[in-house]
């Protein structure tokens, strides 16, 4: 059940990706470009996501764990560190350049587009230094 769970809300996201254009950079760089030839439009798929995941965001602050029984994690803290404004910082300069985060990559990768490929091999680059630089040290 838990597989079968997973597989679709992965499906619904990626379905939704595509659908609102998230999944095409040009969209997404167009939004970006605020000095050149702004389109708003992923602004209304942002605002609308917010809504779409209020309500169960607040469901799962009461509860320790999901509909399936398995437990919820969310981020004990909100205090804003240097490390995270480093990684939003990182993380926007990346969306901005490519045009992708990685979600809309993951579903690009079926196209095996080399935009795609070259941002998820990038991606797995950089989770595995990030998993070497945290590495417990003796």
């Amino acid at each position: 059940m838990k597989k079968l769970s997973a597989f679709a809300a992965g499906l619904v996201f990626g379905l939704g990706l595509i659908v609102s254009g998230m999944a095409n950079p040009v969209k997404v760089l167009g939004f970006l470009d605020l000095a050149g030839a702004w389109d708003p439009s992923l602004a209304l798929v942002m605002v609308g996501a917010i809504g779409v995941a209020l309500l169960p965001f607040q469901w799962a602050q009461r509860h320790k764990t999901s509909w399936l029984g398995e437990p919820l994690h969310l981020p004990g803290s909100r205090a804003i560190t240097p490390r995270l404004v480093v990684g939003s910082v990182l993380f926007g300069i990346g969306w901005g350049l490519a045009g992708l985060c990685p979600g809309p990559a993951l579903v690009l990768l079926g196209t095996l587009s080399d935009p795609a490929l070259l941002f998820v091999l990038a991606m797995l680059a950089g989770m595995a230094m990030y998993r070497w630089l945290e590495r417990p040290r003796a």
